[in-house]
Formats: C-alpha cells, sequence, structure tokens
C-alpha cells in the first residue's frame, strides 16, 4: 500500500476533523481524493504540519489530525518533545512513514534506514505511540480518535506516488476556509 491508498481509506474517518496536510504530495493527494474546508493544505514550511496542529489542538476542542511523513518529521525533530511535554487529548498525529522523501523523488529517508520514528517518538516521552501497517492505518486512526487521547500513529507503508496535479486554489482561500471550519461548531 502505498500513501494515497492510506488517505483513499482514511478520508471518510477525517471528513469532520480539522486536518493539517504535509507539504508537497500528501496535500495534493488529499486534495484530489477528498476537498474539504477543514483540510489545511500545506503548501510550503516542511516539518511543520505536527507543530501547527499541535497548536491548533492546543488552541480549541475540536479533533485535529496532522498528517505528517517521515522525512518531515525528521527535519523538525524538536517537534516529538514538545508535542511530549503538551498533551493535547484532541491531537492525532499520523506519521505516514514511506520511508522516502516522496515529494521530491523518493530518495530514503533515515526512518527507510535505521531510524524507528516510533522509537524516537518514545524516547521524547509521547505516551501513546502505535505503530501499525498501512492496512491498518484506518482502524487505528478510529480507535485512536475513539480513545480521545493524544496518540501519535506510524504507519508503514510502500514508496510511491500517484500523478496529482497541483493545488490551484489560493493560499489565502485555503487558509481562510479553513479559519471558517475551525471556528464553526
Amino acid at each position: 500500500m502505498i500513501r494515497s491508498e492510506i488517505l483513499k481509506e482514511i478520508a471518510p474517518i477525517l471528513r469532520d476533523k480539522l486536518v493539517v496536510c504535509n507539504i508537497g504530495l500528501p496535500s495534493q493527494e488529499l486534495h484530489l481524493i477528498d476537498d474539504q474546508p477543514s483540510n489545511f493544505y500545506m503548501l510550503g514550511t516542511m516539518g511543520l504540519s505536527s507543530s501547527i496542529g499541535l497548536g491548533l489542538a492546543l488552541s480549541q476542542p475540536k479533533t485535529v489530525i496532522s498528517i505528517d511523513g517521515d522525512g518531515s518529521v525528521l527535519t523538525n525533530l524538536g517537534t516529538l518533545p514538545t508535542i511530549a511535554n503538551n498533551v493535547a487529548d484532541n491531537y492525532i498525529l499520523l506519521i505516514i512513514d514511506n520511508g522516502s522523501y516522496g515529494s521530491t523523488g523518493d530518495q530514503p529517508t533515515y526512518a527507510g534506514l535505521k531510524t524507528s520514528l516510533t522509537r524516537v517518538a518514545e524516547a521524547c516521552g509521547c505516551e501513546n505511540v502505535v505503530e501499525c501497517d498501512a492496512s491498518e492505518t484506518a482502524s487505528v486512526l478510529q480507535q485512536a480518535i475513539d480513545s480521545g487521547k493524544m496518540t501519535i500513529i506510524v504507519s508503514k507503508c510502500e514508496s510511491g506516488n500517484i500523478k496529482v496535479p497541483v493545488i490551484t486554489m489560493d493560499p489565502v482561500v485555503i487558509r481562510d476556509r479553513f479559519m471558517k471550519a475551525v471556528q464553526s461548531s
């Protein structure tokens, strides 16, 4: 299973949640699969989806799901101890770990070699860390939502991309419609 297949399976679960999606192809894939005003598509700032999602979760009560990649988390490892020390039980970080920098040509990441993001998150103090196979992601995500506890999910999948168009929506439009979704009840 590749990232886009995971996104297709979890899209119905994401529908009534606030979603902050990683830059590049993950955002483009989610936009193509199921564009929602409650999805904040990152068009820049690699590595900050998890940080932005945590800040959003800490500032309001709705469930927030950050969809991040192993490459992005590796570029901002400081986010994991920050998450561990600022618990927001309405926050879920879903790391789609395909062992590659998917948006830039599938170069291998260290998570695809020796580094376990599951163990790194645990070592940083994150209490609810679940590693799963790609095919289990939807059920693990639903269990995390139902638990009402902050959870880090590391979904292990194969590397690979589908051809998707770029998001032509203006970033200001993405921001404004997302802010309305945050403010609505």
